[in-house]
């Protein structure tokens, strides 16, 4: 069984009635069919001629949503409970996005939730190249799974399509707190990502990934971040709140 269909059968096992609809986006061609039997939530499949950018794939998806909430979801994450929902319990009414903590396929805790990519950090990152966990220092948290309050991200307008992959998720949290919105990340909500860590073995993926950084590097939302850093860090939290409301999933569409 494909990655989507095993996500969307933990969904239907898993998701609460909170999860009123799920867009699937079939980035490339695939044989397999979507298997949603049993579902509770509406699915809706969008089809690409030709491939799209994570953060157009989302953005398009977002189109169908009518909740409060949007859920961003990478393909290879596998679900043990209802962890949309508890995301959503546990956040307040200033979130303008939630994240779990991100479990590799070992158990071991994901560094998905970083400090600010400086290339002097992402220099010393490469040099040591050891595991790490989240930062609870964290600036950003990264887009395998988010929680975004709509409002929020329609109000910064979405993912910069100008990333095709990689750091959009870096891009979208310095805009969502440039803003004034929060970040909270939830250790106590863990999803397992099956990382395939596609840039550490493939050339076309380093290059979109080094494009990415250089971008990211020379835009206006990094230098407008970086004199506030600091300020901004109230703006940046761990704990509970409450948020509820119903949500969209936006699942698949990576390149």
């Amino acid at each position: 069984m494909g990655l989507a269909n095993l996500l969307i059968a933990d969904l239907i096992r898993h998701a609460g009635p909170q999860l009123k609809r799920l867009v699937l986006t079939r980035n490339i061609s695939e044989s397999e069919p979507v298997h949603a039997e049993g579902a509770s939530f509406e699915l809706i499949v969008l089809c690409n001629r030709t491939p799209l950018g994570f953060g157009a794939n989302h953005n398009r998806a977002f189109q169908h949503c009518n909740t409060e909430w949007f859920a961003v979801l990478n393909p290879d994450l596998r679900l043990s409970s209802d962890a949309l929902g508890q995301l959503l319990a546990a956040g307040g009414p200033r979130d303008g996005l939630i994240a779990p903590l991100i479990l590799n396929a070992d158990g071991s805790a994901a560094d998905s939730a970083r400090r600010l990519p400086t290339p002097l950090q992402v220099l010393k990152r490469q040099a040591v190249r050891q595991r790490r966990g989240p930062d609870p220092d964290f600036e950003w948290l990264a887009g395998m799974c988010l929680l975004l309050n709509s409002e929020a991200f329609r109000s910064v307008n979405g993912f910069d399509e100008r990333f095709f992959m990689y750091c959009e998720d870096v891009d979208l949290c310095l805009r969502m707190q440039l803003a004034g919105c929060c970040l909270r990340h939830v250790p106590g909500v863990q999803l397992v990502h099956d990382a395939r860590r596609a840039s550490h073995r493939s050339p076309r993926y380093l290059l979109w990934h080094v494009a990415s950084l250089m971008r990211l590097w020379t835009s206006a939302t990094y230098w407008s971040y970086l004199p506030v850093r600091h300020r901004l860090a109230a703006l940046r939290q761990i704990g509970t709140g409450q948020a509820g409301g119903g949500l969209t999933g936006s699942a698949g569409g990576r390149p």
